[in-house]
């Protein structure tokens, strides 16, 4: 497009006592007829400066700016327009197009004719009147504001304080829903059914609406074994339960979600059963499945102004472009654990330090002897104890040379709980395979994984805090020591960081082998730990060792029961929740599962530090008399790896 003439003659700059001043204010009002839609008059009317707009723009008041090519596809500014602010109006003109497709805020200029730059001008003492268009979506406005009060949301009673960021993502379609107390309709897109097969039945009292298209993609992808497959087939059975024995009546109506047993399930599922007219956003291709998704919800906007209709997608570019186009969309939230990982439970309790003085005075304390080993219990009531779980750690270390308080509550009755004391395993004496504690973490963690009666445990920590060694040095002591349990079984879960080096020959342990090079690296380590054994006696031991673990792959594991054995589930922050719940199902009577795993090191694709099967098991198990969880915070491996970890 060629650049637009510079006038030939500059405009006459005057002074400010040189402008005579014109009284009256700015007023706005709406012209009967307009020429073209999109245009924007400002009309002089005598005794007053007025400001009329023929069509629902915005006119915003502010200086104005050197004025270049305008940036949508309506007529070029006048270029002869003075630079200088917009303070001295005799009859402004404007006659500029604005694109109906982006209603971005217009700014109403008053522009002067180079014929007339010597005259006068008029100088108006008010800014220009601001008016606000209403965006087209003229019928989410309406759902907004007006959303039905015939239900009222059935919020759930079990908020946890790890959701509290899920409002932020929320849209502003569903704020106004959740404020009006309307049941929303949300329109589900085919990843959500498929990262979750259960998703139609999460959404408590709102409804469920599914496009057609979702229900084509459902049927290309139920092919194969993979877990998106098992997914959309299991969709498929929950969709053909649903509308079994139903009539067309009760389809336009809304299938009642609760007639499987699904009592939380308070909403209705909708189909799409007429054909949209506009299968896509004007100027999207047609072709696309998540174009006519959006064009489905765009169609429901217009539609069902009653209720706010929002998109649901696991696609961030989906969502992108649905705020793009002004729809609202969101994330599906149910399957996140927690919004902030800061928020996740980490097993231990720092008491205050007034502790002994707020607790001291009606405390009772005794002696016990468990599994061959004497601990002191104490009795404590008080306000501390409403912030404790049991199995929790607390610890309490006076800046004076008092003795420190290192305890795990074992039961809270009310106001009331029970402390019990540590072993020592930072004590040589005390040490495990050769293995003592060196920092009060990892002496938390080793007297989790000794106690017998923890069946499930929990170890968070980054890369080198000594989960691996510590729950191996805990599993060789209990399985050739105390013959606690039979063996150890080692599984993870085969995710590359890079690219995949392709199949592996042999046996199933031997194609396991290379993922385990972090056990064999500890199994070293822990067999050095005996140094008068010699070389011969250090062999043997190694074959020994050898002989009572054994490497399984999660492939595998279903159907099985493991009975009095330790299972070892590494690298468990890359298994999703579905995947660790087969997993620790599999224990049987006497097996001790323990969870290692670091979940700011997630290699699977689609897995959050929220949605992590280990972040999920974490908060789940937390307060069960029989299962401890512990975040290793102080890494041990080397200076080198510490110095890493904090910088890179």
């Amino acid at each position: 497009m060629p650049l637009p003439k510079m006038p030939g003659k500059p405009a006459t700059i005057l002074s400010v006592k040189d402008y005579p001043i014109a009284t009256g204010t700015p007023v706005v009002q709406a012209l009967p007829e307009a020429d073209a839609p999109g245009t924007l008059q400002a009309v002089a009317q005598p005794g007053a400066a007025a400001v009329t707009l023929s069509t629902p723009a915005r006119a915003a008041a502010a200086p104005a700016a050197p004025q270049k090519r305008a940036r949508s596809k309506g007529a070029l500014l006048d270029p002869t327009v003075g630079v200088g602010p917009l303070t001295n109006v005799e009859a402004p003109v404007l006659n500029q197009k604005i694109p109906a497709a982006k209603p971005a805020t217009a700014v109403a200029r008053a522009n002067t004719s180079p014929a007339k730059a010597e005259t006068p001008l008029a100088e108006v003492d008010a800014p220009l009147a601001q008016v606000e268009t209403p965006a087209p979506k003229a019928q989410m406005s309406s759902a907004e504001t007006a959303a039905p009060a015939a239900r009222a949301p059935a919020r759930s009673t079990q908020e946890k304080s790890q959701r509290s960021g899920e409002s932020r993502h929320k849209s502003k379609a569903s704020h106004a829903a959740d404020r009006a107390g309307g049941a929303k309709l949300f329109v589900l897109d085919t990843n959500v059914l498929m990262h979750d097969p259960t998703s139609l039945f999460r959404f408590e009292e709102h409804d469920i609406y599914l496009p057609m298209v979702t229900l084509e993609e459902l049927d290309n992808h139920k092919k194969g074994m993979s877990e998106v497959a098992r997914n959309a087939r299991q969709v498929s059975r929950s969709l053909d339960a649903l509308v079994a024995q139903v009539t067309d009546r009760d389809i336009d109506l809304g299938i009642p979600l609760a007639r499987l047993g699904n009592k939380d399930a308070k909403g209705r599922l909708f189909f799409q059963t007429r054909l949209n007219p506009n299968p896509a956003p004007a100027g999207l291709p047609t072709g696309k499945a998540d174009n006519q998704i959006l064009g489905v919800v765009q169609a429901l906007q217009a539609e069902r102004t009653d209720r706010a209709a929002v998109l649901v997608s696991k696609d961030i570019n989906m969502r992108i472009k649905a705020r793009a186009l002004g729809l609202p969309a969101e994330d599906y939230f149910n399957d996140h654990v927690l919004e902030d990982t800061d928020l996740l439970y980490s097993g231990i309790n720092a008491l205050a330090d007034d502790f002994w003085t707020r607790h001291g005075s009606n405390m009772e304390s005794w002696q016990e002897n468990r599994h061959g080993t004497g601990y002191t219990l104490y009795r404590i009531t008080g306000p501390a104890v409403a912030s404790m779980l049991i199995n929790q750690f607390v610890y309490f270390e006076p800046a004076s040379n008092e003795p420190p308080l290192y305890a795990q509550v074992r039961q809270i009755n009310g106001k009331t709980a029970v402390l019990q004391t540590l072993r020592d395993y930072t004590h040589g004496k005390n040490s495990v395979w050769g293995i003592t504690a060196r920092n009060r973490e990892q002496n938390f963690a080793l007297n989790l994984l000794m106690d017998p009666e923890c069946d499930f445990i929990t170890l968070l920590g980054q890369a080198g805090t000594g989960k691996t060694l510590l729950a191996l040095a805990a599993g060789l002591a209990q399985v050739l020591e105390t013959k606690l349990y039979n063996e150890i079984i080692v599984t993870r879960v085969t995710v590359p960081v890079g690219e995949d080096i392709g199949f592996l020959p042999g046996t199933e342990e031997e194609k396991m082998g290379p993922w385990m090079g972090a056990f064999d690296d500890n199994l070293e380590v822990l067999n050095k730990s005996d140094s008068d054994a010699g070389d011969w006696g250090r062999a043997a031991t190694q074959d020994l060792i050898r002989s009572r673990i054994k490497i399984k792959s999660l492939n595998f594991m279903r159907g099985r029961t493991f009975v009095n054995k330790f299972l070892i589930i590494d690298e468990a922050q890359n298994l999703t929740p579905k995947q660790m719940k087969t997993l620790i199902t599999r224990a049987g009577p006497g097996t001790k599962v323990i969870c290692l795993g670091n979940i700011a090191q997630i290699d699977t694709p689609y897995l959050t530090e929220g949605s992590s099967g280990l972040t999920y098991v974490v908060d789940r198990f937390k307060g069960w008399s029989h299962s401890g969880h512990i975040t290793l915070a102080r890494g041990e491996r080397s200076r080198l790896a510490d110095h890493a970890s904090e910088v890179l």
